[in-house]
């Protein structure tokens, strides 16, 4: 199985880049798992909702530019499904099970996703209500992919 982690902008801070790797290097012994960076647009001050939505499009431009065709997509979404970590094991397990063997997460930037990126998701998923930044999503997502593989395994990890 292949896990590709498409994100708007990079990591600027040490600690969040040195989390992500960690669970970069632990989940290689489970999937074959990357994480694609595309530039984020800069939002002016007070920037309008036409302008907000240019935005979105550019890096929307830049997402779908990643994700290859025979991909299953899951965009992050606040309104999007909830899991448990059980579920979210089970979920991908059964993704694996009906041939999904390359799944796409996506994490859109400061303004979130534009429409053209979630018209092509096939499941939005949420972690949340909260809004988390793009950065500490990045580590809760590695980090759940981590804990649902090890649950797959029946390995000692989740509590």
């Amino acid at each position: 199985m292949k896990i590709t982690v498409v994100c708007v902008g990079k990591i600027k801070e040490k600690f969040y880049r040195d989390a992500v790797s960690e669970y970069e290097k632990r989940l290689s012994r489970y999937c074959r798992f990357e994480i694609l960076e595309v530039a984020d647009e800069k939002t002016p001050e007070g920037a309008g909702s036409a302008l907000e939505e240019q935005i979105k499009e550019k890096e929307g431009k830049r997402i779908l530019a990643r994700i290859k065709e025979d991909a299953y997509v899951c965009t992050l979404e606040i309104g999007g499904r909830k899991f448990s970590s059980e579920g979210f094991a089970a979920y991908l397990e059964k993704a694996a099970l009906s041939g999904k063997s390359n799944i796409v997460f996506v994490i859109g930037g400061s303004l979130g996703l534009h429409q053209s990126v979630l018209d092509r998701s096939d499941q939005a998923v949420s972690f949340s209500d909260m809004t988390f930044p793009h950065q500490l999503m990045r580590v809760i997502l590695s980090e759940q992919i981590y804990r649902a593989f090890r649950i797959i395994h029946k390995e000692p990890y989740h509590k």
